[in-house]
């Protein structure tokens, strides 16, 4: 938590509501939350706040209210709840009190553990639409949570203190995001609450990009992981993912290569013919880790709006994890499907999976880590490399120390430590972990870094070493330090 946040109790954060004057509208929830309102009740005062509270349990009487929904704990069932609530308020209230109100609608939506359900059943959809000023259009805020409490009853106590954090920072921290983003957990803690979805949208918030306010959702530790779409969208895991196959890659895309569209298009080639994903509608992820977009130290918004920019742009999903574990990457797509998981790298990443100083942290060290990433139906697809000449410095360290210089490396032929020869070999012969084919041989020898190093010398090499499309982004919008080679001398005329 920040140094100049202070933290204040739920019931004040509340009872401040309360008695501020300025804002008044309604609370409405549906599901097993009922606690929103209860606190600010229970707080004092409520009528300068509340001019009506709304629960609607059965789902019978939750339709005739909002109309008709396939799922009840929905993005879609919330957004209707704050627009017929807030259309309500401005008919019954603006005449009255428009001039001098700022009206607001709190919504939530939420499913609680069931009594034979598992503590990851708990998550809900909360939002809340409202005026900064008088009169003036609304902006709305919407989060989607999970609660790790293990029984239903501390749930909803969680439920409720997220509510009054969620209305309280958007009425005195929307000018500053991330302090609204702390203060979503006041009093309740990360190890009750995960915030998995954050999104801001109207007129204040115009100029506000929501791909930075997840990334700060990682950053903070209010979530592990968020999405984005294509579009740059901010995708609900929950969502995209349910049921769904997934084949992801991992990598720094900085900048997107040929060599990083050639491993995640031949690995999935491979994906989509296996039996138990043949037929199915496959989610496709590029997958950036957190470790990467701090390799420099510090975060650089821009250089991660570029990566997540340039991977839309050639029509990739992109999710931002903590995870710096492949076997923690796997988890987190169990929990939104059984379906088949297939990961693509290239041998360099695989030298990284098989080196045990990383799982230090597990009591069972790589045999565990191992153990959890392959538990059910999840596969390595391998994308080869040649063994570079000794002389050059970086990657070779992580290459069989035998091989000759431009042999090729492959899943195959791929060397581990012998006390790891007999585990890697097991997960060989059993398909755990196979060669990518049909791969492009003229694209093996470029690395991310050499052509980023090329494109900050205003070298126009770096251009044949990445897809078309992301050259022409990267020039059309200067990502990653690009100069025109007429900015770059100092000449006058048209940009490249």
């Amino acid at each position: 938590m920040s140094e100049n946040h202070a933290l204040l109790t739920t019931n004040r954060k509340a009872l401040t509501i309360n008695l501020d004057g300025h804002h008044y509208g309604t609370i409405a929830e549906i599901g097993a939350g009922q606690e929103v309102s209860r606190v600010f009740f229970q707080a004092g005062g409520a009528s300068g706040s509340i001019a009506k509270t709304m629960s609607a349990y059965d789902m019978t009487f939750s339709d005739s209210i909002y109309g008709k929904a396939p799922r009840y704990v929905s993005r879609e069932r919330l957004q209707t709840m704050l627009e017929h609530e807030y259309s309500l308020l401005q008919e019954r209230l603006s005449d009255q009190r428009g001039d001098r109100t700022r009206f607001f609608v709190f919504a939530d939506t939420v499913a609680t553990t069931s009594a034979r359900g598992r503590a990851a059943d708990g998550h809900g959809w909360l939002g809340i639409r409202f005026q900064v000023n008088p009169q003036e259009e609304p902006n709305d805020i919407i989060i989607h949570v999970r609660m790790w409490d293990r029984k239903n009853v501390p749930q909803q106590e969680a439920v409720g203190i997220v509510g009054v954090n969620l209305i309280y920072a958007a009425f005195h921290y929307p000018a500053d995001p991330e302090k609204f983003i702390l203060s979503l957990v006041d009093n309740v803690g990360t190890d009750r609450i995960e915030v998995d979805m954050l999104k801001f949208s109207g007129p204040s918030f115009a100029r506000l990009d929501n791909r930075l306010l997840s990334l700060n959702l990682v950053k903070h530790g209010l979530t592990n992981a968020v999405l984005f779409a294509p579009t740059g969208d901010v995708l609900q895991a929950s969502e995209f993912l349910y049921n769904r196959p997934v084949m992801v890659e991992r990598g720094r895309f900085r900048p997107v290569t040929h060599v990083n569209v050639d491993i995640l298009n031949c690995a999935s080639a491979q994906f989509l013919q296996e039996p138990m994903v043949r037929g199915k509608d496959v989610v496709i992820v590029m997958e950036i880790t957190m470790h990467n977009l701090l390799s420099e130290g510090s975060l650089d918004p821009a250089d991660f709006l570029s990566r997540v920019d340039m991977l839309g742009h050639i029509g990739f999903a992109v999710l931002i994890s903590n995870f710096p574990e492949f076997y923690r990457l796997v988890a987190y797509f169990r929990r939104y499907t059984k379906e088949m998981i297939g990961i693509a790298m290239s041998i360099t990443t695989l030298s990284e999976v098989f080196t045990e100083k990383y799982y230090e942290n597990l009591e069972g060290g790589i045999l565990e880590s191992m153990g959890r990433m392959f538990r059910h139906a999840v596969k390595l697809y391998a994308y080869p490399r040649r063994q570079p000449p000794a002389t050059v410095a970086g990657p070779p360290a992580a290459y069989p120390a035998l091989a000759a210089p431009g042999e090729l490396i492959t899943a195959a032929n791929f060397q581990v430590a012998d006390n790891l020869r007999h585990l890697y070999a097991h997960l060989r012969e059993n398909r755990a972990i196979v060669c990518i084919v049909g791969f492009r041989a003229e694209y093996l020898d470029i690395y991310s870094h050499d052509a980023l190093a090329l494109l900050r010398r205003n070298d126009p090499g770096w251009e044949a070493m990445v897809p078309a499309k992301v050259a022409q982004f990267i020039k059309a919008h200067r990502l990653l330090g690009y100069a025109p080679p007429d900015a770059a001398s100092g000449s006058s005329g048209s940009p490249a």
